[in-house]
């Protein structure tokens, strides 16, 4: 076979339409030995090609006679020295890096670890087995896709409704969605399921984990898996098993098929990345990719432990982003998965660890610099998961400019407040106008804060209501798995009931989170499952449930639909009144020309409440007035932003409340658009000065209209 110098750029496998170039980074490698399979099937290779160039501490070389389709691997030679941080061994069949497609998934046996699986020395022994026939395969691609005229969407941040999916969960169950595409990225681009996305009017959908992962052995072995995906081994390739067929480069076109569908609906595709570890492990974990192609490189190891990793993600290891090489990897990943694969953002897992320079969290680390400077990612979408599990991890709110971030404070103070928690309605009126103390310094927006609710990760929004403990037992973890304290209240009866009373409380409670979230300034995320009260038995960590547990049900019965309506209609208010989606921070202060405020809070008797009063432990009950004709801002067009004048009343407490409603002008009204006490309100107005009876433990929106003399109700 014929092998020519070739490049060190780019890296991975790379067709040109004559051939294929080969490149892969390993700084203390001493030789790149190329593996190539004939089929899916094959156990040993049919050629063994050793790089013949390395050039700035990249093995390289060309080969004429390949082409798309072409299964291939590594042998890495050097140093098997774990005390030295060095874990090479030839023996190991390797992923590589930049593989663009899967063309066989890895099957789980002894012979995929460096050492020997038993042995008293454990990971300082050596395994000599040949791991190609379990070992996954990287396959060649031709990258070309008729993309038409697809078009990122580039709906603006604060005009964003954001959707939390699972590829395979989505439309796993869906009755009308053909069955050899459900739970694919073609099912995930069938009209049902966007359809419903659209009729919901959500503007992005936020998928779970898409790059290649692999399924923890411990759980293969117990009837599970890593159902969510956060064990990603391949940064390039799109997971093969949420495709509807597995053969060549499938998994990839039908990726591209699926983005290109959303974008014609308007619904941008952000990705949930894990670029803070990998699916190897820990120091005992098995020898798959970056382990045996330069540990030392790729991985954070303890300085004078270099056997060892430093683990700031609870998963075992922590990639080395201090290096130049491991930064370049995610970069070119990135700017792959945006400029070939059309995606339109990222929402970057445990985001604290890629900031860590050297023990601590610093929010302009090298990742975050190159990212700002980089002409391609800084234009997307960029969200940050502010944590991870290392000290000082916990960075709400800390993020650069330019970054928004999942506000875990919102959560919790939306989760007390309707919970019934004194002391709650001051900090829920700072999350509901865009936590201004979080995200106002440094020239940030409102749209800084991804609000949320429930997320995968926890109870979904029924179960939150109708759950006071985890019930975790399927994970087989004997319940010790999943968060503890969940700030959920069960509605006085836990678990499943049929009583009515308490499922009318329940779907009000859900129907006030939900309300409170989409009319909350920055940019609500829905989970997906929540708008029809998808249930996961009270699992609140169901990460290796890949069954119905998990899937959602498209089988809903009355409530179920009306709260999906009730969703709805929420997303068009919020659509609709840009003083729910406003570019900046309320000010409120009287403007010069008006003299009104564009926000004050009111007590139940209609009068307007102070930053003080809102803090008295004793407050269960409040109003907002949100003018409409007192936003500085002005539209695309440089048109002055205007739109109806809102009011939200809020009751956590259990009775209900006479609230007087703000006094009006002669010709105003005030009409109701929603009541969470109520599932679908009539038509109802009321005059200014007037008391609304407010239901006990309920949330009530409001438009100021304006009445045709005839109508003008009396003042």
């Amino acid at each position: 076979m014929r092998v020519w110098p070739g490049r060190p750029y780019p890296l991975g496998a790379t067709w040109d339409g004559g051939g294929v170039n080969f490149a892969i980074f390993s700084e203390h490698a001493k030789r790149a030995e190329l593996c190539l399979f004939g089929s899916p099937q094959a156990t040993r290779a049919s050629h063994s090609v050793r790089l013949p160039e390395y050039t700035d501490h990249v093995w390289h070389g060309y080969l004429p006679d390949l082409a798309p389709g072409q299964l291939y691997g590594y042998r890495m030679h050097g140093p098997y020295s774990p005390d030295r941080g060095h874990r090479f061994n030839p023996s190991k069949l390797l992923l590589d890096p930049y593989a663009k497609a899967i063309g066989r998934d890895l099957t789980w046996t002894d012979a995929l670890f460096g050492y020997r699986i038993g042995d008293p020395q454990e990971d300082l022994s050596f395994d000599d087995r040949n791991s190609a026939p379990a070992a996954p395969l990287a396959l060649v691609i031709d990258p070309a896709f008729a993309w038409g005229d697809d078009r990122p969407p580039h709906t603006p941040w604060h005009k964003t409704v954001i959707y939390e999916l699972h590829v395979r969960g989505f439309t796993r169950l869906h009755p009308s969605i053909p069955e050899p595409l459900q739970g694919t990225y073609l099912g995930l681009a069938a009209q049902p399921a966007v359809d419903h996305l659209k009729e919901l009017g959500v503007t992005a959908v936020e998928l779970l984990p898409v790059h290649y992962f692999v399924h923890d052995r411990r759980l293969v072995e117990r009837g599970l898996s890593n159902y969510w995906g956060y064990n990603t081994l391949g940064y390039f390739a799109p997971q093969p098993s949420y495709a509807s067929s597995h053969e060549d480069d499938k998994p990839v076109r039908e990726f591209k098929q699926m983005v290109r569908v959303l974008h014609s609906a308007g619904i941008e595709v952000i990705l949930d990345v894990v670029y803070n570890h990998t699916g190897e492990g820990n120091h005992l974990g098995p020898t798959l990719s970056l382990r045996g192609i330069d540990n030392a490189s790729y991985y954070r190891v303890v300085a004078d432990q270099p056997r060892y990793y430093r683990d700031y993600t609870g998963c075992g290891n922590t990639l080395n982003m201090r290096h130049p090489r491991v930064l370049q990897m995610v970069m070119d990943s990135l700017r792959y998965w945006i400029t070939e694969m059309h995606v339109d953002g990222f929402r970057f897992d445990l985001a604290s660890t890629l900031a860590r320079e050297l023990h601590e969290v610093d929010r302009l680390g090298a990742f975050f610099k190159v990212i700002r400077q980089d002409p391609v990612i800084s234009q997307v979408k960029l969200t940050a998961e502010p944590w991870d599990l290392g000290e000082g991890g916990y960075q709400v709110g800390n993020f650069p400019v330019g970054w928004t971030e999942w506000n875990g404070k919102y959560r919790d103070a939306v989760r007390r407040f309707w919970r019934g928690d004194e002391g709650t309605a001051s900090e829920l009126a700072t999350r509901l106008c865009g936590s201004a103390d979080l995200y106002q310094r440094g020239s940030r927006r409102p749209y800084a804060s991804v609000n949320f609710v429930t997320a995968h990760d926890g109870f979904t929004l029924h179960d939150l209501v109708s759950y006071q403990e985890k019930r975790n037992a399927a994970n087989r973890h004997d319940n010790a798995d999943g968060e503890s304290n969940n700030l959920s209240w069960n509605c006085g009866v836990e678990g499943a009931t049929d009583a009515p009373a308490i499922l009318d409380l329940r779907y009000r409670q859900m129907r006030n989170f939900l309300a409170t979230l989409l009319l909350s300034q920055g940019v609500p995320m829905l989970r997906g499952g929540d708008e029809s009260a998808q249930t996961q038995q009270g699992n609140n960590n169901a990460y290796c449930q890949d069954n119905p547990t998990s899937w959602l049900s498209w089988l809903h019965d009355e409530r179920q639909q009306q709260l999906v309506q009730f969703v709805a209609r929420l997303i068009r208010l919020k659509r609709e009144q840009p003083v729910f989606h406003r570019p900046n921070f309320f000010q409120g202060r009287p403007r010069r020309r008006s003299g009104c405020k564009d926000i004050y809070w009111l007590d139940p008797a209609g009068r307007e409440m102070t930053d003080e009063a809102r803090k008295a432990p004793s407050v269960q009950c409040l109003g907002v007035r949100l003018a409409g004709d007192a936003i500085p801002e002005v539209d695309e067009r440089g048109e002055r932003l205007t739109g109806d004048t809102m009011l939200l009343l809020l009751n956590k407490s259990r009775d209900a409340v006479p609230f007087t409603l703000p006094e009006l002008k002669a010709g105003e009204r005030w009409e109701l658009v929603f009541d969470t006490a109520q599932s679908a309100p009539g038509q109802t107005s009321c005059r200014g000065g007037e008391a609304y009876p407010l239901q006990a433990r309920s949330m009530a929106g409001w438009r100021l209209q304006k009445c045709e003399a005839a109508d003008a109700p009396a003042q």
